[in-house]
This record gives structure tokens, C-alpha cells and sequence, in this order.
């Protein structure tokens, strides 16, 4: 992994005393499906747009739990299929108070997006899907997937490469978000989703990381990708008119 990685992975390792003896209680998740195929059948780019205030390299704006209901309002009015909220707080300046407040407020599923790395993580907070991140948790994977749908959630689990995608294909989950950043270097290159996605069968596939421009969202969905998960180009814009834009990239 990056040192960069190494450290938000060290710094979560920090948090987790503080949420053991979590309650572990079950949700009703929204359906994330459902969603993907109302936006296919307008001919609308499903986009699971991301409420991200920042990342390790750039800081983008400051975000309370009132403005994170805002935002997320905004990329919901845009057409988005789902919201993903970051909680990791350190690197990435989120929290679970975020998620909780954008959870309540909206109507579509919502994604919790950090680095899960124990299972008392899983019941932290309420959401309808979790990233789960392949090269993280290796051989322990198909656990946390298993946890995480016993308690009533999807799982969103990351790859970047084909020994993380066959890990992932192992498991039950049937979301595999492509990361077209790879973690050990933090090069984005979106070709990754075009090698990857063709290996995919049965599943919801996501396409994360680099994607700017309604070209971009669909050479994505060209590739293979059923949703594209979109944080940074969206919060540096308008976020209604950013949404908005790349759901209706095919009908320009």
C-alpha cells in the first residue's frame, strides 16, 4: 500500500477502541438496484454521487452535518441513483454525523465510504450499502461481507486488480466497484475499469475514481459499468448542475 494509505489505515486502526460493544442492530436497506434500473430505463447515467469534503492530497471544502443534508439534497434533486458519504475524518474530513444527517434526509440508498477494518465498524452507523476494499482485507473479506449482509447491509466491495476481483467474486456480494486509483501507487487510469469490467458477471459494477467529464461517465458505462461513483468534480462545481449533468451525459 501508498504510505499515504498506510497512514489513514494506522490512524482508523486508533478509532476503533472507542466503538467497541457496538449495538448490533439489523437495517432495512433502501434498494440500490432499483434505483440503477429506474435511472436505465430513462436513459440517465446512474451516478452515486459523493458528499466528500476532502481527500489526503486536496482539501475541498468544509462540511457540517447541515450542509452535508444540502449537499447530498442537491445531488438527489440532480437525478443522482444514491448518495456516498465519507466518515473517515482525519484524511478525508468526515464523519458519522454526516451520514446519519444525510441518511435521514434523503430518500435514495446511501453509502458509507471509509476504511473498514473491523467488524464493529460495520454497526457504527446506519446506511443501505458499505465499501468494503479488497486489498485491505485480503483473506478476511468474505467475513466482513457476510457480517455486513447479516445486518441488513449491501456490500460495495473495491478492486483494483484481477487477484482482488477474484477475491471479491468469491464472497456474496453482489456490488464490485472498480477502483480506477490504484492504492499502492495513487495513479488513476479509468482504462481499469475497461480491463476489469468484462470479467465481471452477475453483479452490480461501479466504476470509482477519475471520472471529470460527462465523456468520461460514458466511456464508463461503454465499458461495462451499471453506476459511477463521482466525489471530487462534483464538489468543486455547482452540485445540482454538476449531478445533473453527468446523469444525463446520453441525452446531450
Amino acid at each position: 500500500m501508498h504510505p499515504v494509505i498506510n497512514d489513514i489505515l494506522e490512524a482508523t486502526r486508533m478509532r476503533i477502541p472507542s466503538i467497541k460493544d457496538m449495538k448490533k442492530g439489523k437495517v432495512i436497506s433502501r434498494n440500490f438496484r432499483m434505483s440503477i434500473e429506474s435511472r436505465k430505463q430513462r436513459n440517465q447515467i446512474p451516478i452515486i454521487a459523493e458528499v466528500k469534503p476532502s481527500s489526503p492530497a486536496r482539501f475541498i471544502r468544509s462540511v457540517t452535518p447541515e450542509g452535508a443534508v444540502e449537499i447530498a439534497g442537491q445531488m438527489e434533486a440532480g437525478g443522482a441513483a444514491a448518495i456516498s458519504v465519507l466518515t473517515e475524518p482525519r484524511f478525508f474530513k468526515g464523519s458519522i454525523e454526516n451520514l446519519n444527517y444525510v441518511r435521514q434526509a434523503v430518500g435514495i440508498p446511501v453509502l458509507r465510504k471509509d476504511f473498514i477494518i473491523d467488524i464493529n465498524q460495520v454497526y457504527e452507523a446506519e446506511s443501505d450499502m458499505l465499501l468494503l476494499i479488497a486489498g485491505i482485507l485480503d483473506d478476511k473479506l468474505g467475513d466482513f461481507v457476510n457480517e455486513a449482509i447479516m445486518c441488513g447491509r449491501k456490500t460495495l466491495v473495491e478492486v483494483h486488480n484481477e487477484k482482488e476481483l477474484e477475491n471479491a467474486l468469491s464472497t456474496s456480494t453482489d456490488i464490485i466497484g472498480i477502483n480506477n486509483r490504484d492504492l499502492t501507487t495513487m495513479v488513476v487510469d479509468i482504462s481499469t475499469t475497461e480491463k476489469l469490467a468484462p470479467l465481471i458477471n452477475d453483479r452490480i459494477i461501479i466504476s470509482e475514481s477519475g471520472i471529470s467529464s460527462p465523456e468520461d461517465a460514458i466511456r464508463m458505462i461503454d465499458a461495462g459499468a451499471d453506476a459511477i461513483l463521482v466525489g471530487t468534480s462534483i464538489m468543486q462545481g455547482n452540485i445540482y448542475d454538476r449531478t445533473y449533468e453527468l446523469v444525463n451525459a446520453l441525452n446531450r
